[in-house]
């Protein structure tokens, strides 16, 4: 895996940087990052991934950005620089895979956003029709997301961790619960409690939640 520097910091880029006094900083920061393939970091927060953003190059110089997302596993590790997910149907405007007959480069930014972290990825994509390989429709496909269309693997070239600010906490509906569980563990033992004392004075716990009539 290359060095994502020698990728996109580019002599423009390292002139913004100079004028900032950023260069010498970057300079020194980049030239040992992540030239490994990935490691188990990278790896549980590729497959624990739930939103993804993919960028491509149209033919006429313009960029574009689709989002892709799933279920945690919706993303798999396909070999030790290879990530690859399956497409399900869509808008049908085939927007980045026309891009991707042209221009095979693309950008990939995962995201964490309850732990307000994110993983930027460079690399090659090829979008292929899933009848083409039905070995790596299984190998793709994430149950219950419904049937594969196409299937996208892209060969990493360089990530890089970026940094957690301004990333706002959002947490999915099994996130919530999770973090709730134990109030609401606690609550349910209280109110358990309260309605045994209740009935134990003859009163019914649910009559007293129905509303009263006027008189």
């Amino acid at each position: 895996m290359d060095n994502y520097a020698a990728h996109l910091f580019t002599e423009a880029v390292q002139a913004e940087q100079l004028q900032a006094g950023m260069r010498d900083r970057y300079a020194a920061v980049y030239e040992t990052r992540l030239r490994a393939p990935f490691d188990d970091k990278a790896r549980v927060f590729i497959e624990n991934c739930e939103t993804a953003f993919i960028a491509s190059n149209s033919a006429n110089g313009w960029p574009y950005v689709q989002h892709r997302g799933g279920p945690k596993g919706f993303l798999k590790v396909t070999g030790p620089e290879q990530i690859g997910f399956a497409d399900y149907g869509g808008n049908k405007q085939f927007i980045t895979k026309g891009n991707l007959t042209t221009d095979t480069k693309v950008t990939l930014i995962l995201m964490d956003f309850a732990r307000q972290a994110r993983l930027k990825l460079l690399g090659h994509a090829t979008m292929i029709d899933a009848a083409d390989d039905p070995d790596l429709a299984a190998q793709l496909t994430t149950e219950g997301q419904g049937p594969v269309e196409r299937l996208t693997t892209i060969d990493v070239i360089a990530m890089d961790w970026n940094c957690p600010k301004y990333i706002t906490p959002r947490y999915t509906e099994a996130e919530i619960q999770q973090m709730l569980a134990p109030q609401m563990a606690e609550y349910q033992s209280a109110i358990t409690t309260l309605s045994n004392r209740l009935r134990a004075m003859g009163e019914d716990p649910a009559a007293l939640l129905q509303p009263k009539e006027d008189t």
